[in-house]
């Protein structure tokens, strides 16, 4: 579940000889102040839940869990961390075709990977839509919007029908936000099993023939083009990505 990445040493005093980073004690410990830490967060949002209450949840003590983790911020990244990373190892399976017919795999793939973490992400929809330091558009969560947002432009500008680069680029944006789009209406979606959300995805799967046309047409590329500017100046602090 973690990264090698993210894992952390647990002092300068160990035997010498053993390998860098967490002993099976280690990660056990790091994993079960993690699971507790995202169901309180599950049940109380992420404003509602203390790193006190995550200690007490997982019946460890508050230093072992400022070991791992010294603020929820570091819980969130680390959500992110997964999530992206799942996300990325899924959608490599991609296979080759027309970037409509990919954008619906990644777009399936991101709902699929989703599903089993639901509860935690619906109670923390204010802070990923909202919050300016911590939310999916924020500066320090760069790191998993990017790996995310490559998969979408992959899905573009290696299709056999892909246009040239920098429309490429441009797309594969959109459909990015297209595609989050789809995500928040799926964790607000209050019909049984998310029905709507099907009936959603399967509505832009018949809308993306036409899309594929339209793109060809010069005006349509330029509100693409004039679309995607928008959006990185609006919700893009590295507007170079």
């Amino acid at each position: 579940m973690f990264t090698k990445n993210n894992e952390l040493a647990i002092g300068s005093n160990r035997p010498r000889g053993r390998p860098r980073g967490l002993t099976p004690r280690g990660s056990a410990a790091r994993l079960r102040l993690y699971s507790a830490a995202l169901e309180l967060m599950a049940e109380r949002g992420y404003a509602g839940t203390t790193l006190r209450d995550v200690a007490g949840r997982a019946g460890a003590s508050v230093g072992l869990l400022y070991r791992y983790f010294p603020s929820k911020r570091s819980v969130l990244l680390q959500l992110y961390d997964e999530l992206s990373t799942e996300f990325a190892a899924n959608a490599s399976k991609m296979p080759d075709g027309r970037w409509r017919d990919r954008f619906m795999f990644a777009l399936r793939t991101s709902l699929d990977g989703l599903t089993a973490h639901r509860e935690i992400l619906k109670a923390l929809v204010p802070v990923l839509v909202g919050d300016p330091d911590d939310g999916l558009f924020a500066p320090g969560t760069a790191f998993s919007r990017v790996r995310v947002q490559g998969v979408f432009n992959d899905a573009v500008s290696r299709a056999v029908d892909a246009p040239r680069p920098e429309l490429a680029a441009s797309l594969g944006r959109l459909l990015y936000l297209l595609h989050l789009a789809v995500l928040l209406w799926w964790l607000l979606d209050k019909s049984p099993g998310q029905r709507a959300t099907s009936e959603l995805v399967e509505l832009i799967e018949r809308s993306m023939p036409r899309a594929a046309l339209a793109i060809r047409l010069p005006m349509v590329r330029s509100m693409v083009r004039a679309g995607d500017a928008l959006f990185r100046r609006a919700l893009f602090d590295d507007v170079g990505v």
